[in-house]
């Protein structure tokens, strides 16, 4: 019999609050970007995230293109009521991949959330995501479009992905905004200085994606191995990050959150993890995995507590522009 625990919980929103595991799982790289993807591995993992209390899942309609809501449907049925559902639109792709375009045209708000409330299998989906900011179309058009799909009963709670403070605030003051999703780790701390103070004042609860550098915090990735596989995006251009001298510079960096870790009776992995969780009640990550192994692995940083002095030699230790390379390649699709 699966053995059956429970992470604790915690509240993203005040205006609009919904409460998710501690935990979530990022499931993106189940079908996509990292390598290739496996359903029935994917299926499993995320049937072991149930078991372990990590219920808080997060898919869009671009990852695949459309697969993966597809395969995070097939998850979770007959298990619906113990999930907190994430999907995001506005990355607009076609079926053969081809990427259209950020699109936040209320007309098309409105037939992706049926498109994606299809493929899920549900009849609502529990947090809404604008992927990101389409800048020929006042964000208060699109959220205006997003807020019908609550009134409608196909959406609960509504969220921004990687958006600047200007248009956080003008969101939120169309319909409440339950959270924001944005990069953030020991390597990616840019959202501190205007971001963080910005959703803090309204409310807003923080839900960081790629809070392991991608992968690159884990301590897995190693010159003498290369960066990643074949088929891996973390290969390309587009992620400055993992190639030449910035991979360099940025495994000096991982060395030393190992002997940190190694200190402290924990992985690498683990250590940065437990860093994200350790900002505020307010902050629930979403570490993206494939792998039931690295589920675990992510779950167990649950378990380490960490000190403020602790925290201050992580700091130290990765200082914050110490981290070398652009997260992406073209940043222009970030709003700021």
């Amino acid at each position: 019999m699966t053995q059956q625990t429970s992470l604790q919980q915690r509240t993203l929103g005040t205006a609009s609050p919904l409460t998710v595991s501690t935990l979530g799982l990022g499931c993106m790289g189940m079908s996509e970007f990292y390598g290739t993807g496996d359903e029935a591995t994917g299926i499993a993992t995320i049937h072991r995230a149930l078991d372990l209390g990590v219920t808080f899942l997060d898919t869009a309609d671009m990852y695949g293109p459309f697969t993966n809501e597809q395969l995070v449907g097939k998850a979770i049925r007959g298990r619906r009521d113990e999930v907190q559902l994430a999907t995001k639109f506005g990355n607009e792709r076609l079926p053969d991949g081809t990427r259209v375009g950020i699109n936040g045209k209320p007309e098309y708000v409105r037939a992706a959330c049926d498109a994606s409330l299809q493929r899920l299998g549900v009849d609502h989906i529990d947090l809404y995501y604008q992927h990101r900011v389409d800048q020929s179309v006042p964000i208060e058009e699109t959220v205006g479009a997003m807020a019908e799909l609550v009134e409608a009963g196909k959406v609960r709670h509504l969220g921004l992905s990687e958006a600047s403070p200007a248009n956080i605030r003008k969101a939120h003051a169309t319909h409440p905004i339950t959270a924001l999703q944005t990069e953030y780790s020991l390597f990616t701390r840019d959202l501190e200085d205007e971001i963080l103070p910005t959703v803090r004042e309204l409310g807003i609860g923080l839900v960081p994606y790629s809070p392991l550098g991608r992968g690159m915090l884990t301590g897995a990735i190693t010159k003498e191995s290369g960066a990643v596989g074949e088929g891996d995006f973390r290969r390309s251009a587009y992620f400055p990050r993992f190639a030449g001298d910035n991979l360099d510079a940025n495994l000096a960096l991982v060395d030393k959150v190992r002997e940190l870790a190694a200190a402290h009776g924990c992985t690498p992995g683990q250590l940065a993890l437990a860093w994200v969780l350790a900002q505020g009640d307010d902050v629930a990550p979403i570490p993206g995995t494939k792998r039931v192994a690295y589920l675990e692995e992510n779950v167990g940083a649950t378990d380490v507590d960490l000190s403020p002095a602790d925290l201050a030699a992580l700091e130290a230790a990765v200082p914050r522009d110490a981290v070398a390379g652009d997260r992406y390649g073209d940043m222009s699709h970030i709003d700021s």
